[in-house]
């Protein structure tokens, strides 16, 4: 297997996001969180499942740690009624999912990079709650997402990865008919399709910068096996 084939599917994880969270938000006016519970940790799992499952292996007793900690710490967190809904967190899972699977004995996670991601989240959260409001031309990112896969279709890479590219397109079209169909609730400010967008926006956002940092563990070796 490639080292293309193995790496995480962080656009996938950002589309499985943005239909998660939409009915997520959807649904928070009509009953109380925490009968949300069990939708939410399917969406974590789903999003956790795009970017461990490439490996073709079962992630460290580590690496699953790492990944669900910062989700289980909100639920207790919104369970105790402290103000905050967990479900924001689903915004940067993807690009924390991304950070971990690069997390190896020779390239740790660093501080730095933990408050850099907690930085972009917070932006992201802003951007998604004021999509509806004042940003609302990011609504119109989540019916983007079926034309990026498409695009890519034009790399010989990405072609011979019909998996991957199947399971982005269909994911980015169950986005946008969740964010189209879905009513807007009786009082509410925005639409749907606004907050999904908003979702799109702050989750490519933050998953683009996770990407975007190079992987210190990969270094050419020499015949003798010596690091260079």
């Amino acid at each position: 297997m490639s080292p293309d084939t193995r790496d995480p599917w962080t656009f996938a994880a950002v589309c499985a996001m943005v239909p998660a969270l939409t009915l997520l938000v959807y649904w928070l006016t009509q009953v109380p969180a925490i009968q949300l519970l069990p939708w939410y940790v399917a969406a974590y799992l789903l999003i956790g499942a795009c970017i461990f499952g490439p490996a073709g292996k079962l992630p460290s007793l580590r690496l699953a740690v790492a990944f669900l900690l910062p989700g289980v710490l909100l639920v207790v967190r919104a369970v105790l009624d402290y103000g905050f809904w967990c479900g924001g967190w689903l915004l940067a899972l993807p690009a924390w999912g991304r950070l971990l699977s690069r997390w190896t004995a020779e390239s740790t996670l660093l501080m730095g990079q933990v408050l850099k991601l907690l930085g972009s989240w917070v932006l992201g959260l802003v951007i998604f709650a004021f999509t509806g409001f004042i940003l609302v031309f990011f609504g119109l990112t989540v019916f983007l997402l079926p034309f990026i896969p498409l695009i890519r279709l034009r790399n010989p890479a990405y072609r011979g990865r019909p998996t991957q590219a199947t399971v982005e397109i269909l994911l980015a079209m169950a986005a946008v008919v969740v964010a189209v169909a879905l009513p807007t609730p009786e009082g509410a400010y925005s639409a749907p399709w606004m907050y999904s967008g908003g979702a799109a926006t702050a989750g490519l956002m933050i998953a683009y910068w996770a990407s975007r940092i190079p992987d210190r563990s990969s270094r050419v070796r020499s015949n003798s096996g010596v690091i260079l």
